[in-house]
């Protein structure tokens, strides 16, 4: 019975560890260093699960608690947070394995699998301290045992083989069970346990056990329309406290912000936090222009049109037939499960949450490439070859930017990132040790904190709130309180030439990378 995972294992493990080798050094990026990395360090050094190094934004403690464990474990160490991640990824792919096995079969797994891993925004992340891997990996799981081990087919017929407790009366080795009620509540159980874990991995984790729950209740509901009962539910009819199991999920988290008011004050994070992620989103033109760009993140950016345009070509082909008959498709309950989780991914996270991530959509992501691979295994003879040329899309995509404006965690431009900073703070570490640098966030904290890994010891830093003109003309206004810029490309933030105009500074160093920039200026402090 563990052949299969342990064969899939040995494939991912050196899959994914080698293609990230020459990451696993990198200093912490962006919000990793903002806010993962000095909580799980409060975790790791006093155990503090509500953090102090950092305003604390009520995220629970789930993946900043694992992290500490691999410190204390492996030792503090850049290297040690980043394989510590790539576990976590490896974790999810064997789910998304799993779980296309589960609802079609291996070599659809195999391919769902590696289409996932290569895709950009999930390469990216996969060595990365953010919580959304850790709930992608979760919630495959928890979808695992959430499903029917065998999923109900209707045949020409139209019967299914499910019992009166949703399973099938043999399980995926065609034995039979030998307490099938008993074992399908344990199953049940073991999907809350980690839907709830999901939970207090990240928050927003709770839209997969009350999208589930939702769908349950809709069927109950349906049950006197056969046709559409059919069309929707999985099985045969279960009862509401069944379904009420699903809510569990929910009460981890509520004990957490329970515990986070208890010591805070607040509830969700302290204010600046809530008005940005909450109160500032609120509003109609953003909601449209959030659920436009999140429609993007599950159809089309950064390659992913590939796939999904692939997929909708194949369905003006006919299905193909084998030695078994017609190729099986996903059975449709399943498929419209799927994209009522998907559906809900969009809608929410587009009226809430300040920032517009391709990642917080990870772990409903692998739902879209299990669909289209199916259909292209269904309907492509050369469906491999297809497959092969996704791929391919996907890798130029991790390492050539995409010609539209992109947060550089979606694919390798971070390492980009991550790297001109490292190098600009050597330059400042060593050649200026004693100078008091003007730069804005991130690059503040980089400068400051040398366990991010940019530099051995710290700097005096003069901060700003952003490279706009507007705050740089106020800055060159103080020059007495620094002796160098370091600046850098950001969205919205002046080029070089200008910048350095409105401080009115020297260019002492620069560096290019595929489009970025930082860059080190002598500033004056006469007037």
């Amino acid at each position: 019975m563990l052949r299969w995972p342990l064969l899939v294992l040995a494939g991912l493990c050196p899959l994914v560890f080698l293609t990230h080798l020459s990451l696993l050094d990198l200093p912490y990026y962006w919000d990793e260093a903002g806010y993962f990395i000095p909580a799980a360090r409060d975790i790791y050094a006093e155990g503090a699960f509500v953090p102090h190094s950092t305003l604390s934004n009520a995220h629970p403690p789930l993946v900043m608690a694992y992290l500490a464990l691999a410190w204390k474990l492996f030792g503090f160490h850049v290297a040690v947070a980043r394989s510590a991640m790539l576990v976590v990824s490896v974790v999810t792919l064997l789910g998304v394995f799993r779980l296309a096995a589960r609802v079609v079969n291996a070599p659809v797994a195999a391919a769902s699998a590696l289409c996932t891993a290569l895709y950009p925004v999930f390469f990216a992340q996969s060595s990365l301290a953010h919580l959304d891997m850790g709930v992608a990996a979760l919630t495959m799981w928890g979808l695992v045992l959430y499903l029917p081990r065998r999923i109900p087919q209707t045949g020409a017929r139209g019967d299914s083989t499910l019992d009166a407790a949703g399973e099938s009366p043999e399980d995926a080795h065609g034995e039979p069970h030998e307490s099938q009620p008993d074992h399908a509540n344990l199953r049940r159980w073991a999907s809350v346990a980690l839907f709830a874990l999901a939970g207090l991995a990240k928050e927003t984790a709770i839209l997969v056990p009350l999208t589930l729950f939702g769908w349950e209740v809709l069927c109950l509901l349906a049950r006197r329309r056969e046709r559409i009962a059919a069309a929707l539910c999985l099985g045969p009819r279960r009862a509401l406290r069944r379904s009420l199991m699903l809510l569990w999920a929910l009460a981890p988290l509520a004990l957490w912000f329970a515990y986070h008011y208890s010591r805070t004050g607040h509830v969700f994070g302290n204010p600046e936090y809530f008005r940005y992620n909450v109160e500032s989103t609120l509003n109609l033109a953003r909601t449209l222009e959030a659920l436009w760009r999140r429609l993007a993140h599950v159809t089309a950016h950064m390659e992913l049109w590939v796939l999904t345009l692939s997929a909708l070509a194949a369905m003006l082909l006919r299905p193909l037939r084998d030695a078994e008959g017609e190729r099986r498709r996903i059975e449709v309950p399943v498929q419209l499960l799927f994209g009522a989780l998907l559906l809900a991914h969009v809608v929410a996270l587009s009226v809430v949450g300040g920032a517009i991530l391709a990642r917080y959509m990870l772990p409903v992501l692998p739902l879209v490439v299990i669909i289209c691979v199916s259909t292209l295994w269904r309907r492509v003879r050369l469906w491999a070859l297809v497959i092969a040329l996704v791929c391919g899309a996907f890798a130029y995509r991790s390492v050539n930017n995409p010609p539209y404006s992109f947060p550089w965690e979606e694919n390798l431009a971070y390492r980009d990132f991550i790297l001109l900073h490292k190098d600009a703070a050597h330059v400042l570490s060593d050649k200026y040790p004693e100078s008091r640098v003007l730069t804005a966030w991130p690059a503040t904290d980089e400068l400051k904190n040398p366990y991010f890994g940019y530099l051995e010891r710290p700097l005096k830093v003069f901060p700003v709130e952003n490279f706009k003109r507007e705050a740089l003309e106020q800055a060159a206004r103080q020059k007495s309180q620094y002796d160098f810029a370091f600046l850098y490309s950001t969205h919205g933030g002046l080029e070089l030439e200008e910048a350095a105009q409105v401080l009115g500074g020297n260019v002492v160093y620069t560096a290019q990378r595929n489009g970025q920039w930082a860059a080190i200026l002598k500033v004056s402090s006469e007037q």
